[in-house]
Formats: C-alpha cells, structure tokens, sequence
C-alpha cells in the first residue's frame, strides 16, 4: 500500500510514503515520546547523593550549621530555558522554611523559590541576576542561590535524600 503526504499546506511538494515508512515513522515518533516521558518524569536527572531535597524542588547542602540553597536540575529543566530570577530576601534577614527565596522566570512559567529550613542569609549568590543561564547549567555549582546559618536542625529530617528525590520525581 501506497500513500501520499504533503508536507505542509504552504508546499505543493508530495512525498511518497509507503506502510512500511509510515510504520517506521510512526514507531520513531512513538520511541521519541517515550524518551521524552522519561526525561520528563526525572528519569535521567543528577540528583547529588550528598544533598537533601524539599517536595518543592528546591536542594540543600549541609556543611556544619550553613546550608547552600539552589534549584534542582529536574527543577530547572521543567521550567525550560531561565530567563529571570529576582531574590525576595537579602543578607542578615531571618527566614523560616518555606518562605519565599525568591522567584524564577522563564520561558515557560514563573515559579516561586523557598527556602527549605530556618535561618539566618549569610550570603545570596548576586551573581544569578547577571548570569540567570547558570540555573539551567550548573544547578547545584554556580547556580546555588543562598546560603543560610540554619537555626532549627530538625527540619533537616523533613528533606528527602537523592533516591527518595529521584523517586518523587519519577511519580509527579
């Protein structure tokens, strides 16, 4: 069996297709839409082992009572190509989980960045505003967005570690 596509409505130009190319197309197209689900769900992400991870994909790094905050790579890639970002705290301000970080803007959504625990901002990471593409690059290096002399250890034990992360991920 023979058939005939027309490759755009703009275009008088035919190209043969036979049931076997169709079924070739369509078994590409197919295998490329589960490539894509599976990257979607977080299947081929890099979850750092040595960090911890709040449901609302911000990550932390614990280095004795200083925690580094940033975005997650499964974070980033939902939101696409970062075009913004514009923090909500300043140095000396006290924070309490899950209060506003800050707020990311990109092609797709905005989305608000919290802080995962309590604590005191020692530093915000200024250099994001200048070089926004770096959330997208380097989410858990250059991309780390504050870091916070944490007051209550405790929500520490709230944060799920990387394979319990990837699962969650995995699930949404």
């Amino acid at each position: 069996m023979r058939g005939k596509l027309q490759k755009s409505s703009r275009s008088d130009e035919v190209i043969e297709l036979s049931a076997e190319n169709a079924n070739a197309v369509i078994d590409d197209h197919h295998k490329a839409n589960l490539l894509y689900d599976h990257y979607k769900k977080g299947a081929n992400m890099n979850f750092p082992k040595d960090l911890k991870y709040a449901k609302t994909d911000e990550w932390v790094k614990v280095e004795g009572e200083i925690a580094t905050i940033g975005i997650s790579d499964y974070a980033q890639s939902q939101l696409g190509d970062i075009v913004y970002f514009e923090f909500a705290v300043e140095p000396d301000e006290e924070v309490k989980a899950g209060q506003a970080l800050g707020s990311v803007d990109s092609a797709k959504a905005t989305a608000e960045v919290n802080f995962p625990v309590s604590g005191t901002v020692l530093e915000i990471n200024e250099n994001i505003t200048d070089e926004v593409e770096t959330l997208n690059q380097d989410p858990y290096g250059k991309g780390w967005l504050a870091k916070v002399k944490i007051s209550d250890p405790g929500e520490l034990a709230e944060l799920m570690d990387a394979e319990a992360y990837a699962a969650y991920c995995e699930s949404r």
